[in-house]
């Protein structure tokens, strides 16, 4: 499976808000024959115990012509890698990343707002340029 262009910078990203990275891609294995891949595994541990939160990031561009044709696939993607992680990890967020310019000018919109509220799609925003992670929305 072919790397988002912005995978290293997401992944930089996290790197510096203290995530460790613990598996790039994420391998699924649901069911007879369906094997799914989500961009990153990463968990944030919590004091002297080792534990903490753990995610999984599926990472995106939103290069294309279409952002609406990249919302639509990236919906999808995201709603079918959820089913499977409540599944086989069911203490594992899952978050689709964005770049900060694409959040900015298509996610404020009605169609993209409706669905992350009907959905409650968790987001993770990141500035490409600068490798940072810029903001969460849960």
């Amino acid at each position: 499976m072919a790397r988002d262009k912005f995978h290293n910078a997401v992944r930089r990203g996290l790197e510096k808000q203290a995530w460790e990275i613990t598996h790039d891609p994420l391998r699924l294995e649901f069911g007879a024959g369906d094997r799914l891949e989500i961009d990153l595994g990463a968990q944030q541990l919590l004091g002297a115990q080792r534990t903490g939160k753990k995610i999984a990031v599926e990472i995106k561009s939103f290069l294309n012509d279409s952002a609406m044709l990249d919302f639509h696939l990236a919906l999808g993607q995201f709603l079918n890698y959820r089913l499977a992680l409540e599944r086989l990890d069911p203490d594992r967020m899952l978050y689709l990343a964005v770049p900060i310019v694409p959040y900015q000018s298509f996610f404020g919109r009605d169609l993209p707002q409706l669905a992350i509220q009907t959905y409650g799609l968790k987001l993770m925003v990141y500035g490409p340029q600068d490798e940072v992670i810029l903001q969460w929305i849960d």
